[in-house]
C-alpha cells in the first residue's frame, strides 16, 4: 500500500500536489493535543515524503513543505480566532487573516526541511533527513522574532492518563524536541523495508519500556506544603470591566479564605492566576492587606500588572507575605508578540499594541520567599518554550505556572496550553502546579503525572500536596543542545550513510 500511494503522489504536479500536501498537513493536526488520533501521522508523514521525492526539484519540494506546514497550523492554531472575537469591534477586520497569516509564517519551518530532505535518498534516509531538520527549525522558531514554538510534534504524545505518563518520559532525556525527531522517524516506518519497519518497532518497544521503568521507582520525601491553586473563573469579557472589578477581587478573596480554611492550618501557600488581582498590588496597600487577611497568614502567589521605573506596564506575579509585605516579585519576559507587546520590526506608524505594550523582565528566575521552597515562575505563554523556564544555576524545588486561558474559550488552545506545561515539568524533573483563570488548574509532579485537575469554566480551589522534586535530568542539565546536536547527527545519517539524491541512480525506486 504504501507503494502504490507514494507512485500516486509522485505523479501529483501543481496545485493537486499542493492541496494535497495542504490536506495531510491540516489531517496531521488531528493528532495534537487534545484530539490524539496519532495513527494519521502513518499516512501524513510517508505522505509528505512522497509528495517531496516525487518534486522535480528543491524549491518545488520545499513549496510542498509549506503546504503541509500550513495546513498543520491553520487547523492547530484555529484558536486564536476566539481570542480576536472578544475585541471584534476593533479587530473584526483579523478575523480572515490573523490564523493564516501565522500558519504562513510557521509554515516557512517546514518548507526548510522539505528541502533538505528532497536531496537524500528515499526511504530511510530521506525521514531521517526530514526529522533533523525538522527539529532544527523548531529550535530556530523558538528564538526567530522572539519565538512561537507551539504544538512541536512531540507534543502528540502528550496523551491523557497512564498512556501519556509513559510515553513523556523519554522527554527527560531529549525534550519535546527530540520526541518531535522519533516522532517523524516512527511515522515514516511504512515507508522503510521490513528491516526498518522492525527497527521502528523495536525503538517503540524500548521507549515504552524507559517510560515504565521510569515511573517505578518512589519520588523522594516531599516538603509538607499544600498548594491551594484558586481559580475565580472570569470571563474575559467582564475582566477588566470596571463595574465588576470590586466583586471580582471580592470573588478571589472569597474563595482564598475558603480554600485556607480547609487546609487545616498545615503549612501552604496560595497561587492566583495571571493579572487575576485587578487592584495594581505594587501601590494598593489595602488591596494587599485584604488578600493577606484572607489567607490568614498563608503566602499568597498572585498575579498583577504593574509599572516600572519608566512607567511601563509590566505582566507580573507577587508573593504577598503576613501583612501584606510584598516578598518577591517576578516580571514575565517571553511576552506575546502583538498581544503584550509590539516588535520593534513593525514599520514605524504602524501601531498595533497601544504604547509598545508590556515591557520586558529580565529572564528566568526564582523566587525565594520566606516559608516556602525556591519556586520558579511561568507566565502563561512562558510555557511553551523547552529549556527556558527556570534559572539553571539557581534551580527550584517546583514551579508555578499561571495563566488566563480565558481568551481562548473553550477550545483546543487552552487544551495545548496545558499539554505544553506538563511537559516542561517532565524536562526540569520538577513538580508543576498550574492555577489558571477560567481553567485547567493542574497539579504534575516531576514526571508529569496528573495529580488534580479542575476543569474548564469552574469556579473554585484546587488542593495539592507538593510533591517532591528529581534530580536534574539530562535534558535539564544539557538543553538544547542535545536535540540540536541529534538533529545534525540525524541528516549527517541520512545524507553520508544513505547517500545523496545526485550521488545514486535510483530508477527502479517507487518515487522517480
Amino acid at each position: 500500500m504504501p507503494v502504490i500511494l507514494t507512485e500516486w503522489l509522485a505523479g501529483l504536479r501543481g496545485w493537486r500536489a499542493d492541496l494535497t500536501a495542504c490536506l495531510m498537513g491540516a489531517v496531521s493536526a488531528l493528532a495534537l493535543p487534545p484530539v490524539y488520533v496519532l495513527p494519521v501521522l502513518l499516512v501524513t508523514v510517508p505522505a509528505l515524503l512522497g509528495l517531496i521525492q516525487g518534486a522535480r526539484g528543491p524549491l518545488v519540494a520545499a513549496r510542498r513543505g509549506w503546504w503541509f506546514g500550513f495546513g498543520l497550523h491553520v487547523v492547530g492554531l484555529y484558536w486564536i480566532t476566539e481570542a480576536i472575537l472578544y475585541e471584534a469591534a476593533r479587530f473584526w477586520w483579523l478575523v480572515p487573516f490573523a490564523v493564516p497569516g501565522l500558519a504562513a509564517i510557521l509554515a516557512v519551518f517546514v518548507a526548510f526541511p522539505a528541502a533538505l530532505a528532497w536531496r537524500a535518498r528515499p526511504g530511510w534516509p530521506a525521514a531521517l533527513v526530514l526529522a533533523g531538520a525538522w527539529v532544527l527549525a523548531d529550535i530556530a522558531r523558538q528564538f526567530i522574532a522572539t519565538g512561537f514554538p507551539w504544538n512541536p510534534l512531540g507534543s502528540v504524545w502528550e496523551l491523557p492518563g497512564w498512556p501519556g505518563d509513559v510515553m513523556i518520559q523519554a522527554a527527560s532525556l531529549v525534550g519535546v524536541h527530540g520526541l518531535t525527531l522519533v516522532t517523524i522517524l516512527l511515522a515514516a516506518a511504512p515507508l522503510y523495508g521490513w528491516l526498518g519497519r522492525g527497527a521502528a518497532v523495536l525503538g517503540l518497544v524500548l521507549w515504552c519500556g524507559f517510560g515504565i521503568l521510569r515511573l517505578q521507582p518512589p519520588l523522594p520525601a516531599a516538603p509538607d506544603l499544600t498548594v491551594l491553586l484558586i481559580q475565580g473563573n472570569v470571563a474575559q469579557g467582564q475582566k477588566w470591566d470596571r463595574s465588576l472589578m470590586v466583586s471580582i477581587f471580592r470573588r478571589y478573596l472569597d474563595l482564598t479564605h475558603q480554600a485556607v480554611t480547609q487546609a487545616d492550618d498545615r503549612p501552604a501557600v496560595v497561587v492566583w492566576p495571571e493579572t487575576a488581582s485587578p487592584a495594581l498590588l505594587q501601590t494598593d496597600d489595602r488591596a494587599r492587606e485584604l488578600i493577606a487577611e484572607a489567607a490568614r497568614g498563608t503566602p499568597v502567589l498572585a498575579g498583577s500588572v504593574r509599572f516600572d521605573e519608566a512607567d511601563r506596564p509590566r505582566n507580573s506575579l507577587f508573593a504577598i507575605g503576613d501583612g501584606g509585605v510584598i516578598d518577591a516579585i517576578y516580571d514575565k519576559w517571553h511576552l506575546v508578540p502583538f498581544g503584550e507587546y509590539q516588535p520593534n520590526w513593525v514599520p514605524i506608524g504602524i501601531q498595533v499594541v497601544p504604547g509598545g505594550g508590556f515591557a520586558r523582565g529580565p529572564g528566568p528566575r526564582t523566587l525565594h520567599v520566606p516559608g516556602l521552597p525556591p519556586v520558579g515562575v511561568l507566565i502563561c505563554y512562558e510555557a511553551i518554550f523547552p529549556s527556558q523556564a527556570i534559572d539553571p544555576a539557581d534551580r527550584p524545588a517546583w514551579i508555578v505556572n499561571v495563566t488566563n486561558d480565558a481568551w481562548f474559550g473553550n477550545s483546543t488552545g487552552p487544551r495545548q496550553h496545558l499539554a505544553a506545561a506538563r511537559l516542561r515539568a517532565v524536562e526540569e524533573g520538577l513538580p508543576l502546579l498550574r492555577a489558571a483563570n477560567t481553567g485547567i488548574s493542574v497539579g504534575f509532579d516531576a514526571r508529569g503525572h496528573e495529580m488534580a485537575r479542575l476543569g474548564m469554566q469552574q469556579t473554585g480551589f484546587l488542593p495539592v500536596r507538593l510533591p517532591a522534586a528529581l534530580p536534574a535530568p539530562i535534558y535539564a542539565r544539557v538543553g538544547l543542545w542535545l536535540p540540536f546536536g541529534t538533529g545534525i547527527l540525524a541528516m549527517i545519517a541520512g545524507f553520508v550513510v544513505g547517500k545523496t539524491r545526485r550521488n545514486i541512480k535510483y530508477e527502479n525506486s517507487p518515487l522517480n
